[in-house]
C-alpha cells in the first residue's frame, strides 16, 4: 500500500500574509494597497482574500524604473 503526496496546490485565493509572501512585500504593504484600492480583494464574512488574477494585475501594472 503506497501513500500518494499531494504536489502543491495551484492557488486561487490568497490570504494577505500569503500574498505579501508572493510579492515579496511586507504584510502591512498589503494591507495599505487594498485599503487605497491598487490591490483588489474579495471579503467574505471578515475574512479578506485576494486573488491570483488581482495579484498578477497588480505586477503587471507596475512601471519599471528606468535610468
Amino acid at each position: 500500500m503506497s501513500t500518494a503526496t499531494a504536489g502543491p496546490v495551484d492557488r486561487l485565493m490568497y490570504k494577505p500574509e500569503e500574498a505579501a509572501e508572493a510579492l515579496a512585500l511586507g504584510r502591512s504593504t498589503i494591507y495599505e494597497l487594498m485599503a487605497e484600492g491598487t490591490l483588489r480583494y474579495v471579503k467574505r464574512g471578515r475574512s479578506r482574500r485576494i486573488r491570483r488574477s488581482d495579484l498578477e494585475a497588480y505586477v503587471n501594472n507596475l512601471e519599471p524604473i528606468s535610468h
